[in-house]
């Protein structure tokens, strides 16, 4: 059986990294909106510094699984665990505040600000002085400002885009413009980062530029990575486990090649060989 699309020339050495426990438990959600079930009865997790993927068709309910880990979504059924605490529904800023950063499939950068002004965004969370002393940016804010200003040259430093820092984000191709979005979600410093398609609409040398930021992102920064990605060459190479969905269930959860030979995925997703 051969994957739908072109590997792309990312590997990643066995035994590379330690994986720890689990971090995150997803059990038993169901969501619907009206009388359209989008999950039913779905449970996974999430093991400390690997890079989790959530695969399927199109409409087979992965944004929506996304949704309700950080709170967009409130599930009608299941439970959330996050380092060991239980909720049944999180609301979105206590979701970041706890530690899990999200990008989104659609772009929602601040498109008339600068590169450098949209990954400081992503610091809000952790800037503790009020509006006024910000604005006045005096003694304690100043200093405040200075700090957060040096993590964010140092995420851009990361992402190799010093020569855009002071360009407004509108005027990048779309392939920068994914990589500010990962840059402002990792302004937060996550413990678990959301990536909805961060690889959508790029070509083929954008593909692997991100997946090698992913992995680095994983790797040096130890972040644990939740992935939706349709690029089945990227998912078998990157991924640690994948979880796969169809029409809502649960349809796969394993190893890349012990859901390669599913023949659930194959015959659902993958396509059936010949």
């Amino acid at each position: 059986m051969t994957p739908s699309n072109t590997p792309q020339a990312v590997t990643v050495a066995p035994g590379a990294k330690k994986i720890g426990d689990v971090i995150l438990d997803v059990k038993n959600i169901s969501l619907a909106f009206g009388g359209v079930k989008a999950l039913t009865d779905i449970s996974f997790n999430v093991r400390e510094h690997e890079i989790r993927a959530i695969i399927g068709p199109n409409g087979a309910g992965k944004s929506s699984m996304l949704n309700c880990i950080n709170g967009v979504y409130t599930p009608q059924h299941g439970s959330i665990t996050f380092r060991g605490q239980t909720f049944s529904h999180m609301d979105s800023h206590q979701v970041a505040s706890m530690g899990i950063g999200r990008t989104f499939q659609n772009l929602a950068l601040f498109k008339g600000m600068s590169v450098l002004d949209n990954i400081m965004s992503g610091r809000n969370l952790k800037i503790k002085s009020n509006i006024l002393l910000q604005a006045l940016r005096i003694g304690p804010a100043e200093r405040e400002e200075i700090m957060h200003r040096e993590a964010v040259e140092r995420i851009i430093d990361f992402l190799e885009i010093q020569a855009y820092r002071k360009t407004p984000v509108g005027q990048l191709p779309y392939g920068l413009q994914k990589r500010v979005d990962l840059g402002r979600a990792l302004a937060m410093e996550p413990q678990v980062l959301l990536l909805d398609e961060p690889m959508a609409g790029m070509n083929v040398e954008e593909k692997q530029d991100m997946c090698r930021f992913v992995l680095d992102v994983n790797d040096e920064f130890g972040t644990t990575v939740v992935l939706i990605e349709h690029d089945m060459g990227v998912v078998m190479d990157i991924s640690d486990r994948v979880v796969v969905l169809d029409y809502g269930k649960k349809i796969g959860d394993g190893t890349p090649d012990e859901v390669r030979n599913n023949e659930d995925v194959i015959s659902a997703y993958l396509g059936t060989s010949h």
